[in-house]
């Protein structure tokens, strides 16, 4: 029921148009299909990629991605210098990198890249690191550990 407060807008409501139902509906023989054809005949569906002549469009464009291997490994990236959040001596596992939203919670594999600077000794448990991130955390005095 509406009210003042939720009327709808104007002509908003319409009543759905029943075809083929007497003369005085304007859609009775034909029920607005047309005379002949194939949208005119029951079941006539045709698929939305059908074009009627020549090749569909999905199979003149050119495949993309080609060849996807299943067990493919991802590795989420950690800069050096996103470690100075944590403290002096502490031990950052990719467990602490998830709750400080430096990974995302559905990544399974991290890597240590070098980029920026580290003034904390830290020992660090990660999957892989690049050389440069192992100096820089090497030359704080801290240690990396395969995750």
């Amino acid at each position: 029921m509406y009210k003042l407060d939720n009327l709808p807008k104007r002509n908003s409501l319409k009543n759905r148009t029943r075809v083929g139902r007497g003369h005085g509906s304007g859609l009775v023989k034909t029920s607005g299909r047309g005379q002949t054809g194939q949208k005119s005949r029951a079941g006539g569906n045709i698929p939305p990629d059908f074009q009627g002549v020549g090749i569909s469009f999905f199979r003149r464009i050119p495949k993309l991605g080609g060849f996807k291997p299943l067990n493919k490994i991802t590795y989420s990236a950690v800069n050096v210098s996103d470690l100075n959040r944590f403290d002096d001596g502490a031990e950052v596992t990719v467990d602490l990198l998830k709750d400080a939203g430096l990974v995302r919670k559905k990544d399974k594999h991290v890597k240590l890249l070098g980029g920026g600077d580290l003034e904390k000794k830290l020992t660090v448990t990660v999957h892989k690191w690049s050389k440069t991130a192992e100096e820089k955390v090497q030359k704080a005095g801290g240690q990396l550990n395969q995750a």
